[in-house]
C-alpha cells in the first residue's frame, strides 16, 4: 500500500498540472513538498502568498505581491529546464475571479507538457464547477504516530529535554488526532512550565484533544465515568461487548481477527442505550466521540460531504476511540428528496467508510425506532451486531430499582418486590425517575425512603410503552422476526424456549 509521499511523488511525476491538499496545515504542507522537491529533484519548490509575493527563486522574490495572476503568468513562462513546484497560499479565495479561473484551465491543459505543478492548500472549499476537471484533490491526514514520535524527540533533543522512552510512547498515543502545530503548542507549554517533556503533559494533551474536537463544530469529546455495573440487565449485551473489546488486542490480530466495527442498539427511549455508549468507552479505556448528525448538515452545497470526510479523518486519528451516533435514526431517516439528496450522499459516504474502515474506531449507534432506518444501515458488515434493548423483565426491573436505590441510599436495606410488580412496562430511566421521585416524597417528611414512598410514585408515573404503545410493540414485533439479538440474556432464553 502506498504511503501518502508516495502518492504525492506518483502525482508530481505524471504532471498533475493542479493538485489541491486537502488539509488546513499550511506549514506541515510546505514542508513535505520541500521533502518531495529533494526526492524528485532537479524539480524545485516555490512558494507564493498574497501579501509576500514570490518565495523560494532567488531572481524573483517578491513577485505577484498582491497580485494573484502574475504569478501564474509567471509559471507560464518558465522553461521545462526548470522543473516546479509551485505552492500557491489562500488561493482558493481568488479563483471565483473570472481572468484568474481562466488561467487556471488554461495552464490545467499547458502544464501536462510541462513538468510543473500548482498546489493549492485549503481546508473547506467548493470550487468553482468550471474547475471540478482541472483539480486532482489529495487529502493529508493528520499525523501518523511515527511523524508524532519524531516531532517530540526533535523538541526534545533540541531543548536538551531527557525523554524516557516509555513516556514518549505514552505522549505519542496520547497525542494522536492532533495536528502538528496543536502537539507543537503542547510542548511549547510543557517546556514554558516545567522545562521538559514528561508524563505530566498527559493531561494538557488530553484539553487539546477536547478543544481540538470542540473546533470540529460535528464531534463532541464526551468525559464519563459510566461503567457496566451502573447498567442494569442486558447480560448478553454485556457479554458480547467482552468479547469485542478483547478482539483489539494484537493477540486477536495475530489469531487472524479483524477489528471489530461496531454495533447498533435499537430501542425504545429510556433502555440505556446513551448510558451503554458511555460504558463501553470508560470501560475500554478508548476516548468518547459523540457525533451530531445534525450539524454534518451545513448550508453550502458540498459542505456537508466536506464536514463528513474531516470527521471521519479526525476520528480515525484519535483511534482507539468510540464514536457515538446518537439518534441515527433521525439523522439520516429523512425524505432524501427535501434536501436535494445531501442527506444520502452523506449517509452512503459514512456506510462506506463502515463497510471498509480497517481503524481502530469501535461505532456505537443508537436509534429509538427502525421504520425511518434506511435498509442499507441495517445490512450486515456495517455493524458486527444489531441488539434490541427491550423494557426490562421482572428480574431485570429488580436489579435496576436495587441498583439506583444503592446509589443514592448506599445502606439502605427495603423490601422491592411489590415495586416491581407494579412497574411492568417502565424503562430503565423510568424506574431510575420512580426511585428518585420515592426519595422525594421521603424528604419532604424529613424521614427514610421506604417501600411505600417507590409504589406511590410508581402509581403516579404513565410509562411510555402505554402512552406510546404502538410504537413499542412495532419495535418489539421487527425485532422478534431474528433482525435483532436480545439484549438481555434472560429473554433471550424465553424468546428461544418459544
Amino acid at each position: 500500500m502506498k504511503s501518502w509521499d508516495d502518492h504525492l511523488d506518483l502525482l508530481i511525476r505524471a504532471r498533475t498540472p493542479l493538485l489541491w491538499i486537502r488539509s488546513t496545515e499550511e506549514e506541515r504542507v510546505e514542508v513535505l513538498l520541500e521533502k518531495a522537491a529533494k526526492r524528485l529533484q532537479p524539480r524545485r519548490l516555490a512558494t507564493w502568498d498574497f501579501i509576500q509575493g514570490l518565495k523560494g527563486i532567488p531572481n524573483s522574490e517578491g513577485l505577484g505581491a498582491r497580485q494573484p495572476i502574475a504569478v501564474l503568468e509567471w509559471l507560464q513562462k518558465i522553461q521545462a529546464t526548470s522543473p516546479t513546484i509551485l505552492l500557491v497560499k489562500d488561493f482558493h479565495r481568488f479563483c471565483e475571479d473570472a481572468g484568474i479561473a481562466r488561467m487556471l484551465r488554461n495552464l490545467s491543459r499547458e502544464l501536462r507538457h510541462h513538468p510543473h505543478t500548482i498546489v493549492l492548500s485549503s481546508g473547506q472549499w467548493t470550487p468553482p464547477n468550471d474547475l471540478d476537471d482541472a483539480l486532482t484533490i489529495l487529502d493529508l491526514p493528520l499525523p501518523q504516530e511515527i511523524e508524532i514520535r519524531n516531532l517530540l524527540s526533535n523538541i526534545a533533543l533540541a531543548s536538551n529535554s531527557d525523554l524516557d522512552k516509555d513516556v514518549l510512547e505514552e505522549l505519542t498515543h496520547a497525542c494522536s488526532g492532533l495536528s502538528e502545530a496543536r502537539v507543537r503548542q503542547v510542548a511549547a507549554r510543557a517546556l514554558a512550565q516545567r522545562g521538559k517533556l514528561s508524563r505530566e503533559d498527559l493531561t494538557e494533551v488530553l484539553e487539546e484533544k477536547r478543544q481540538a474536537v470542540a473546533r470540529s463544530e460535528v464531534l463532541e469529546y464526551c468525559v464519563t465515568n459510566a461503567t457496566p455495573s451502573d447498567i442494569g440487565g442486558l447480560d448478553a449485551l454485556k457479554g458480547w461487548l467482552d468479547q469485542r473489546h478483547q478482539a483489539f488486542s494484537d493477540e486477536a490480530r495475530n489469531f487472524g481477527l479483524p477489528l471489530p466495527r461496531g454495533v447498533l442498539l435499537v430501542g425504545p427511549q429510556g433502555t440505556g442505550k446513551s448510558l451503554t455508549a458511555k460504558a463501553i468507552a470508560h470501560s475500554w479505556s478508548m476516548p468518547l466521540l459523540r457525533l451530531d448528525v445534525g450539524r454534518l448538515f451545513a448550508g453550502l452545497v458540498g459542505a456537508s460531504e466536506a464536514r463528513t470526510r474531516e470527521t471521519i479523518l479526525r476520528a480515525e486519528a484519535m483511534a482507539p476511540c468510540v464514536l457515538w451516533i446518537d439518534e441515527i435514526d433521525k439523522g439520516f431517516g429523512g425524505d432524501a428528496r427535501s434536501d436535494g439528496g445531501t442527506s444520502q450522499r452523506v449517509l452512503a459516504n459514512v456506510l462506506t467508510w463502515m463497510a471498509e474502515k480497517t481503524s481502530a474506531v469501535f461505532v456505537v449507534a443508537t436509534a429509538n425506532g427502525v421504520e425511518r432506518l434506511p435498509g442499507e444501515l441495517l445490512r450486515k458488515g456495517r455493524f458486527d451486531e444489531i441488539f434490541m434493548l427491550d423494557l426490562p423483565i421482572i428480574e431485570e426491573r429488580y436489579s435496576i430499582l436495587n441498583l439506583h436505590v444503592q446509589q443514592r441510599r448506599p445502606n439502605l436495606r427495603i423490601p422491592l418486590n411489590a415495586v416491581v410488580d407494579r412497574t411492568e412496562g417502565f424503562s430503565g430511566a423510568e424506574l431510575e425517575q420512580t426511585v428518585i421521585e420515592g426519595m422525594h416524597l421521603a424528604f419532604a417528611e424529613r424521614r427514610e425512603l421506604q417501600e411505600t414512598d417507590l409504589i406511590l410514585a410508581a402509581t403516579q408515573l404513565v410509562p411510555l410503552s402505554k402512552t406510546a404503545r404502538e410504537q413499542v410493540e412495532s419495535l418489539k414485533s421487527w425485532a422478534a422476526s431474528g433482525r435483532a439479538r436480545p439484549a438481555s440474556l434472560k429473554l433471550s432464553q424465553t424468546m428461544n424456549s418459544n
